[in-house]
Parts: C-alpha cells; sequence; structure tokens
C-alpha cells in the first residue's frame, strides 16, 4: 500500500506570512485516496528538534468508558503522564485489560466506576480489549505533545492553541500498518492568520473500520 501526504497550497502561503498572534489552530483533514473523510485518525504536532520530554506542566486526565459492548471513544490521543479512567456504563460486567508494551494492565470484572485511573507515563500504542467480549478494542496513542486530535466524521482535527515555531505533524490509524502510515510532515505555524489547514491523504488499501461484532482490527497488528 502506498501513502502520500498532500499539503494545500493555501496552508505553505498562510504558513509563510508573518506572524501577529499569540497561538493558532491548526485544521487537519484526513481523506482517502476517493477524497472520502476518514473519522477516528489521530493526529499530533510536536515542536521541531524536541527530545520527547512531554511537556511541562500537569497531563490532564482522560475517560475511555464502555458502551454498548464497545469502547468509548474508539481511538483515544493523550499526552504521555495522562491518567486514563475506564468507567463501565454497560449493564453488563466486563473485563479490561491490555497486553501492550507500552502500558500492560488488567482491570478485573467490574460494572460501573471501581477502579483507579491508569496513568499512561510513555508514548507508544496501547490496544485495550475485554477478556469477556472478544470483539471490543479500544486503541489509545500516547503522545510526547499537547498538540493532538482525532479526526471527526467529516474527517478533521482540530489542533488548537498552537504558538509560532516549527512542528512535525503525524497521523496514526488503526486501520493501517506503521510502515505504510504518511511519513512526518514539516509545518511552520506563523500566526498569519488564526486558522491554517492541512489535508493529509491516504492512499491504497485500508482495512474496514472496527465494527461491533467484527473482528476487523486485531491484537496482531500491534
Amino acid at each position: 500500500m502506498r501513502t502520500t501526504v498532500v499539503l494545500s497550497t493555501g496552508l505553505l502561503a498562510a504558513l509563510a506570512g508573518a506572524a501577529h498572534c499569540a497561538a493558532a489552530t491548526l485544521e487537519v483533514s484526513v481523506v482517502d485516496e476517493q477524497g472520502k473523510p476518514l473519522a477516528d485518525v489521530a493526529v499530533y504536532a510536536t515542536s521541531h528538534g524536541a527530545t520527547g520530554t512531554p511537556a511541562a506542566g500537569p497531563a490532564p486526565a482522560a475517560i475511555m468508558d464502555q458502551q454498548a459492548h464497545q469502547f468509548v471513544p474508539h481511538v483515544l490521543v493523550v499526552r504521555t503522564g495522562t491518567a486514563i479512567t475506564f468507567p463501565n456504563s454497560d449493564n453488563v460486567s466486563h473485563h479490561v485489560y491490555s497486553f501492550s508494551p507500552t502500558k500492560p494492565f488488567e482491570l478485573g470484572l467490574y460494572k460501573g466506576n471501581v477502579y483507579p485511573p491508569v496513568v499512561f507515563d510513555k508514548p507508544g500504542i496501547v490496544v485495550v480489549g475485554c477478556n469477556i467480549h472478544d470483539s471490543m478494542l479500544g486503541y489509545i496513542r500516547v503522545v510526547d505533545t499537547p498538540h493532538f486530535g482525532v479526526t471527526n466524521e467529516q474527517g478533521v482535527a482540530l489542533l488548537d492553541g498552537m504558538p509560532n515555531g516549527d512542528y512535525v505533524v503525524e497521523t496514526w490509524t488503526p486501520r493501517v500498518r506503521a510502515e505504510t502510515l504518511p511519513a512526518p510532515q514539516h509545518v511552520a505555524v506563523a500566526d498569519a492568520s488564526p486558522s491554517v489547514a492541512a489535508e493529509i491523504r491516504i492512499t491504497g488499501r485500508l482495512a474496514p473500520a472496527h465494527a461491533h461484532g467484527g473482528g476487523s482490527l486485531t491484537w496482531d497488528r500491534y
């Protein structure tokens, strides 16, 4: 499969302008080779030349819920050091766990919100499953940056509050293997306008989107 990244000419022009604002919003659209929007794609921007150290200040908390035998959200992006809570809002019990080297953990059979948050203390990919319901899969992308988002149904992710500077923009989705993801893209945020737009195009074959009751996305991919 071949994956390419396309940046709009409007983005290149905007990034070259003079800076007047303190921060900008980077609007990233992710589409397939037919131009159709792709939801649940992680998008994150890291300061160029960063060594991998998490940004200063406390990392926010996050939630991955369990509803209708699914993890909600299906794809969650958090900053390194974030404490994630895994409540079970279903009317049946779940047994949540992960074998991923980034953060192995296990929450025995439960309902409601009975476990303390799990701290994700290093970057990487975490696949979350249920030991009772094999079709339940969730994905957590832990990143060393405060600038991140997940594309919505329109294939758009908004990265707010980005100060002037050079960034490396990357994407991640469980629907393609790591070696076929778009190459990191260098962009310069110069605040020529309050909002800067970019498009990332993924070409070639994508695995089917995960659906309740299906097993198109599996543990052995990561």
